[in-house]
This record gives C-alpha cells, sequence and structure tokens, in this order.
C-alpha cells in the first residue's frame, strides 16, 4: 500500500457492493482490518463517527505517526464508484 497507509473496511454480509471490495482486495493480496458492522454495534458506532452515516462498504485509509497513532487520511463509502481512487490510494495505479 503507498505512502504507509493501513486500511480498515466497515461491511455488512448482506451487501453485494461490500462483497465485491472484500474479493477485490483478497485477489490483490491487500491488507486490510475487516469491520463487520451487522456483527459487532461497536464498528456501526465506530463507523457513524469517523464517516458520519451507517453506509457500507466505507473504506478508511490511515496514515502512522511517529507515535503509533493513527491519523485520517481519506474515508470513500462505496466500492464501484471509488474503484479508481481506492487503487490509486492502495498504489496499485
Amino acid at each position: 500500500m503507498s505512502n504507509n497507509l493501513t486500511l480498515e473496511l466497515y461491511t455488512r454480509p448482506t451487501c453485494s457492493d461490500c462483497q465485491a471490495a472484500k474479493e477485490y482486495l483478497n485477489e490483490q493480496e491487500i491488507d486490510y482490518v475487516h469491520k463487520n458492522v451487522g456483527e459487532e454495534d461497536r464498528y456501526e458506532k465506530e463507523l457513524k463517527e469517523i464517516v458520519g452515516s451507517r453506509i457500507v462498504p466505507s473504506f478508511v485509509f490511515y496514515e502512522k505517526s511517529l507515535f503509533g497513532k493513527k491519523k485520517l487520511v481519506k474515508n470513500l463509502i462505496g466500492f464501484e464508484n471509488n474503484k479508481e481512487e481506492i487503487q490509486q490510494l492502495l498504489g496499485l495505479k
């Protein structure tokens, strides 16, 4: 992944766009932290705080600071509509 970014992906099991996103990331061998908001209420609360909505899939990119804290760099909602920007952030383009 470019720029020392880490990715957290928020999904629901019933979301087809979420399944496509996970499949794509796995095919590209991209490491990410999967957060299933359908199984964990805390992930849904987290998602609402970060993104301001409960819409999935949500791609949240962080950069690690010198002291190990993470800094929000970018968040994107939806896979197909944001695929090119996601590829750029992942260093695939």
